[in-house]
């Protein structure tokens, strides 16, 4: 009776040390499932930056492909002008400043 208790014993301790040790494998799966899962969101991110990127330099590509797109290219890179074309400045109009109406108490010491 004593030998089959301790051989039951032995055998619980060893099915418990190896549910433990299976339970360390599947939570180091676990971890490294998240962690692949985390970066493959970061690649779907990444790659959708690159086509909008890719979408707007194809756009650039394109507007240079015309003689305008070639010239407003140059005249913003280098500030320069064909010949004959002059520079216009564009001044804002200054703001009119109103004065207020003097008080009856103001018009009275004006006239001191």
């Amino acid at each position: 009776m004593r030998a089959k208790q301790l051989r039951e014993g032995f055998l619980i301790g060893i099915a418990i040390l190896i549910s433990v040790w299976f339970l360390s494998l599947i939570w180091g799966l676990a971890g490294k499932a998240q962690i692949a899962v985390t970066q493959a969101n970061d690649a779907k991110a990444q790659y959708q930056t690159l086509e909008e990127r890719k979408a707007t330099l194809q756009a650039n590509v394109a507007s240079l492909d015309t003689e305008r797109g070639r010239d407003t290219a140059i005249r913003t890179a280098f500030g320069v002008a064909r010949q004959g074309e002059e520079v216009i400045v564009v001044v804002p109009p200054t703001p009119a400043t109103s004065t207020p109406p003097l008080s009856w108490w103001q018009k009275v010491l004006n006239w001191f």
